[in-house]
């Protein structure tokens, strides 16, 4: 499979995953619990390189991302730094 990256990146939505975590006060752990319970099997490795923008984000764990993060899919997929 071939990957393509954005601007050097693997995702958009990285950077927003970590702004949103941090301003719940979650650790890349607990997120990753988080998603868990939501049926979403990821590591906290997986996060870091996530919010990194060095891994691409399935569409399935941006709805999840999305829910645990009480974000819209709009935002995270959004092309602004706000």
């Amino acid at each position: 499979m071939r990957i393509y990256d954005y601007d050097g990146r693997k995702n958009l939505s990285g950077a927003k995953v970590r702004w949103a975590r941090l301003r719940m006060g979650l650790s890349q752990a607990e997120l990753a619990a988080r998603l868990q319970v939501e049926g979403v099997s990821i590591e906290r490795d997986s996060i870091s390189r996530m919010e990194l923008g060095m891994r691409i984000i399935p569409d399935y764990e941006l709805v999840a991302l999305r829910k645990v993060l009480g974000v819209s899919l709009e935002w995270l997929l959004s092309l602004s730094e706000e």
